[in-house]
């Protein structure tokens, strides 16, 4: 069974991690003066409609590229929905614009089977068990 492992590691003098998978790297942080936190990077609801988005922008290509059309350019925009204390994410909608080499290009499609075989939406909408472990 496939598995993508990434590590996470503080940053020095900062309350910030530094996160990373093989040779991609990001920043994790907090707003400056909430919980230590100095704006150095993204926080965690951020990096959710990140995932999202991009895993989204990545299966539009997977889906295009199998019918054979070129993609020429891609927007897609995420908005994450929080509520309650601890907030919590609820809702995520993602605006989506593509226009392709071809005119003719089933833009449509794509963006339906796009969302059929998405990796991160899917697995979300289906309910993602979540372990933490102190080691």
């Amino acid at each position: 069974m496939p598995e993508i492992s990434i590590k996470l590691r503080s940053v020095p003098d900062t309350a910030a991690a530094i996160g990373w998978s093989g040779p991609h790297s990001l920043t994790v942080d907090r707003p400056p003066g909430v919980a230590r936190g100095g704006g150095l990077g993204f926080n965690g609801g951020e990096l959710l409609a990140l995932a999202i988005g991009g895993c989204f922008c990545n299966d539009l290509h997977y889906v295009a590229t199998a019918q054979g059309i070129e993609l020429t350019s891609l927007s897609v925009d995420v908005t994450l929905e929080l509520s309650g204390d601890p907030p919590l994410a609820t809702a995520a909608r993602m605006a989506v614009n593509a226009t392709a080499a071809e005119a003719e290009a089933d833009i449509q499609a794509v963006i339906t089977q796009a969302k059929a075989t998405s990796t991160v939406s899917n697995s979300l909408a289906r309910g993602l068990a979540v372990e933490v472990a102190r080691v």
